[in-house]
């Protein structure tokens, strides 16, 4: 699939954002001059973390949900997610009094389990590959009619999802880079289409654990790559990129950076230890790949997109 600007129209976009925002809050960035010196660069922190549902996600759910049609909200919908694209959805069905299908696999984070459920969601749980749950989700899909929302791969949720960045621009219109976590590349993607059309001197990078790297993959050999056996303590990040955002991202991102599971670890404990917030280790994978590139990075002004809270606190990797 080549890459279709007019689905992805600045008009489009802006629509999208004026659509969600009774779902939605602008979450505020943020600094840290401790980070910053540790850096060697000026970086801003998006925070999503402070997004209704704990995560940036609650932006492309609710803009698929509210465009769907009064015989759709009937059979209601059906997704699924590891966790915060299956609140999102859960939330935005609840929201519309419409009922919501959710596939979880059986180690999904148990914070996020109890929140779909809170939600209202009615969870069936898979096992943990993504065969599984697509599988699960298309039974489901059958049995009930509903409307099958994809978590990344899917116009209006990258439109969506954009209205991260577009905030962003709108706010801080000095930044040299932009930077965010890769999962299955929907916030990469709506971060690239709004860079396109607010900010087109930011360079764009992504960042992605060393053992989920789906989209370094894809990039490097040219062609969409699914990673066979993603792992990584970032379970935001375990997806691999789809069609649509492959072609989004694939001649419009700079570099994804890679970074280990301890590097993580180290990033994470550093936001909640300099910045008091909680952060769930997807969040933390661009910081830890700025703390390791420096070069890259020196002096330049760098947006960060911190894309959740949502980490289950008896868990914690320190």
């Amino acid at each position: 699939m080549s890459f279709d600007s007019s689905v992805f129209s600045k008009k489009a976009l802006d629509e999208a954002h004026k659509r969600i925002q009774p779902y939605i809050h602008r979450t505020p960035t943020l600094t840290s001059s401790a980070i910053n010196k540790m850096a060697g660069c000026e970086i801003v922190f998006k925070c999503e973390n402070f997004q209704k549902i704990g995560a940036f996600k609650m932006r492309g759910g609710a803009n698929v949900i509210l465009q769907l049609t009064d015989a759709q909200k009937q059979n209601g919908v059906v997704t699924h997610s590891s966790g915060n694209h299956a609140q999102a959805v859960a939330r935005g069905a609840q929201l519309n009094n419409i009922p919501s299908y959710i596939v979880m696999p059986s180690n999904a984070p148990k914070v996020k389990v109890k929140a779909v459920e809170g939600y209202g969601g009615k969870i069936t749980f898979c096992e943990p590959t993504q065969e599984a749950r697509v599988i699960v989700a298309e039974e489901i899909e059958k049995e009930t009619g509903a409307t099958f929302i994809h978590p990344y791969n899917n116009e209006n949720i990258i439109l969506g999802q954009a209205t991260v960045a577009k905030e962003f621009f709108e706010k801080h219109n000095d930044l040299n880079l932009l930077i965010t976590p890769i999962g299955g590349g929907g916030l990469l993607s709506g971060s690239i289409l709004s860079r396109n059309y607010y900010s087109p001197n930011c360079q764009i990078y992504g960042s992605e654990p060393e053992g989920a790297n789906g989209a370094e993959l894809s990039i490097k050999q040219s062609k969409l790559t699914i990673h066979p056996n993603p792992t990584s303590i970032a379970d935001g990040l375990l997806a691999s990129l789809g069609d649509i955002t492959f072609s989004v991202i694939q001649h419009q991102i700079e570099e994804v950076l890679l970074v280990s599971e301890n590097e993580i670890k180290s990033a994470m404990r550093l936001i909640w230890e300099r910045m008091k917030i909680v952060v769930e280790p997807s969040s933390a994978v661009p910081l830890a790949a700025i703390l390791k590139n420096k070069t890259l990075f020196k002096n330049k002004k760098v947006g960060v997109i911190v894309t959740g809270g949502n980490v289950d606190l008896g868990q914690l990797p320190f």
